[in-house]
């Protein structure tokens, strides 16, 4: 492998790792939500550092890259939407209080 991709590759490895470290630790639905979206950005990096690599003259890499983008920005509509609804019922975002509300 060339090593000149893995300068590229190390931050989008950090940036999964935080992100599921975030997720894992974290009990706010907000900071859970932002680690979610640095795992989707850690891909998305990674979709564009392998498409350098393997096919440099195409676009697909980035195209799909774009796509994920717009769908991570609907996803995160949609959660902050549902995150807004729970703290109006509960009056906090704590993920523990929320899986009261099942009961």
């Amino acid at each position: 492998m060339d090593l000149s991709i893995l300068w590229y590759l190390i931050p989008s490895v950090l940036m999964f790792a935080c992100g599921v470290y975030g997720f894992i630790t974290r009990k706010n639905m907000i900071a859970m939500l932002i680690s979610i979206e640095l795992i989707l950005n850690s891909s998305d990096l990674n979709f564009v550092i392998f498409n350098r690599y393997l096919f440099p003259g195409s676009m697909e890499g980035m195209v799909f890259t774009l796509f994920a983008v717009a769908i991570a920005a609907a996803e995160t509509a949609v959660a902050i939407a549902i995150i807004i609804n729970i703290f109006r019922k509960i009056g906090n975002t704590d993920i523990s209080e929320a899986k009261k509300m099942k009961y």
